[in-house]
């Protein structure tokens, strides 16, 4: 996407934000102007420490299914076997929206980060090994054929052919789970927690009744989503690029 057109998509919806604000002309709408002065000045009251728990915990989902689904995808898609074995149970508990976990983590493991990193972690590491036990099992077989020739083992294979192969399927299961770990995030974070975005949009929303500094939350969870959107955008072209 061209810069141009994205900055004109982001003035696009930030007229008809304010065209809107002026329309209902009522407090729980406030103009973007607002909003943004209210971003900037929660900033320096805790807005910012809210924005690095939730990304925190982003984070350490995401790097724990990565570090999990990625070979677990990877050996199903090399063993029919193991394939076979697993694959049931995969495809069975796939579909089930994580979400409805959120009260059985949050008795299982506490109201701590734990069970919000659990929980985004599960929707993470299904989608990502669905993606990437695909992609695995469909490469060529003559590829696989010309490698073996040359003398690699199953370890050669599995760092040189099928960890590149499966890199744009990893990419693009981060990339589809973005919004989605963003969401439950915010849901997760509702339960007995006292740091994270969720919280802080709750608070000023529902308690507070300050919607400014809701929206500025809101704000700062859409360019959480964005930035982390846009950081794999920024991988597929280093780690990819015969993709481009």
């Amino acid at each position: 996407m061209r810069k141009r057109d994205l900055l004109l998509a982001i003035l696009g919806l930030l007229l008809a934000w304010q065209l809107l604000a002026w329309l209902i002309h009522k407090p729980i709408l406030p103009g973007p102007m607002v909003v943004l002065q209210t971003f900037i000045a929660e900033l320096g009251h805790g807005l910012l420490r809210h924005f690095a728990a939730s990304l925190w915990r982003v984070l350490a989902s995401t790097t724990l299914a990565i570090a999990l689904a990625v070979p677990a995808g990877l050996v199903m898609g090399q063993s029919k076997r193991i394939d076979a074995i697993f694959s049931p149970v995969v495809y069975l508990l796939y579909p089930i929206p994580k979400v409805v976990l959120v009260p059985v983590l949050m008795l299982i493991f506490g109201v701590g980060d734990l069970a919000k990193i659990v929980i985004i972690f599960i929707i993470l590491f299904f989608q990502i090994l669905v993606l990437v036990r695909d992609q695995a099992a469909n490469l060529s077989p003559e590829l696989l054929r010309s490698v073996r020739s040359l003398g690699a083992g199953r370890r050669a294979l599995f760092r040189f052919v099928y960890l590149p192969a499966s890199l744009p399927a990893i990419l693009t299961a981060l990339r589809q789970s973005v919004g989605t770990a963003v969401a439950v995030l915010y849901i997760a974070e509702l339960f007995a927690t006292r740091e994270g975005l969720g919280y802080y949009i709750y608070l000023n929303g529902s308690t507070l009744f300050n919607y400014p500094a809701m929206y500025a939350g809101i704000l700062a969870m859409s360019l959480l989503g964005l930035g982390l959107y846009f950081t794999v955008n920024w991988l597929e072209k280093k780690l990819c690029p015969w993709l481009q």
